[in-house]
């Protein structure tokens, strides 16, 4: 890695898998190098991946397979800036298809527990409206939704 700071993520023995979905699944995101135990640990054996580096849209990430003791948590999620309806249904779709599950307001998890929120730039634009009174309709709009609708929130924003 040449970055200074990276994202070390925790998981239980599936780091590569998730490594390989989101490397799949998200633009500008790649598996690069990854590390085997020299030796037995805790939660695996000599030869067990240990750690895989990767990026997830440019974001150096290091997932950790550190076994049971941790979870991931809403505490921390990937926020996705899409484009458009298509490219926020491919990616809510992609994750929530493959095992995860939803939430509201644009949030859903990965199959390993991970949280996304698929963030279509119009939503910002709409919550961020100088209209005060527009924004908080296309506020009230979004807190209705599980994956963003982006026609019903240009529509709440309209009025």
């Amino acid at each position: 890695m040449t970055s200074r700071t990276t994202i070390c993520l925790w998981y239980d023995g599936t780091a590569l898998d998730a490594a390989n979905f989101y490397a799949q699944t998200f633009p500008d995101s790649t598996v690069g190098t990854i590390c085997r135990a020299p030796g037995d640990y805790p939660s695996g054996k000599q030869g067990d991946v240990l750690t895989v580096e990767f990026t997830v849209m440019g974001i150096p990430c290091l997932g950790l397979n550190g076994g049971p003791a941790f979870s991931h948590t809403e505490a921390f999620s990937f926020q996705v800036a899409t484009e458009d309806q298509a490219e926020t249904d491919r990616l809510w779709h992609a994750i929530v298809d493959n095992g995860g599950q939803e939430s509201a307001c644009g949030w859903c998890k990965d199959k390993w527990g991970l949280s996304w929120q698929i963030t279509p730039r119009a939503l910002i634009a709409a919550i961020s409206d100088p209209d005060r009174a527009a924004a908080k309709r296309a506020f009230n709009a979004m807190m209705e939704m599980t994956r963003i609708d982006i026609a019903a929130i240009e529509a709440a924003r309209r009025g």
